[in-house]
């Protein structure tokens, strides 16, 4: 079975509603490889047990998003650096 990964935008909302602030254009650095993306860039996998967001480089594990019980969980153990772009 093939999986097709989508753009960070995704996950714009759900990002929007965890962070209360627009997070596609926050840039990420990966802790693998050390690759700087915007969130916007990445590959993210709607169809894994939650939502997993991987780098387009080295395809290590960014971010994982699951919701249980109603309440979404988020794991950021990716980044190196996750840096929102200041207005």
């Amino acid at each position: 079975m093939s999986v097709t990964a989508l753009d960070g935008n995704a996950i714009a909302g759900l990002l929007l509603d965890i962070f209360g602030a627009e997070m596609t254009t926050a840039t990420g650095t990966c802790a693998t490889c050390g690759a700087s993306a915007q969130v916007a860039e990445l590959a993210v996998y709607l169809r894994a047990p939650g939502t997993v967001v991987r780098c387009r480089r080295c395809d290590g594990v960014l971010i994982v998003l699951a919701t249980i019980r109603g309440v979404t969980c988020v794991d950021l153990m990716g980044f190196a650096a996750l840096e929102p772009i200041r207005s």
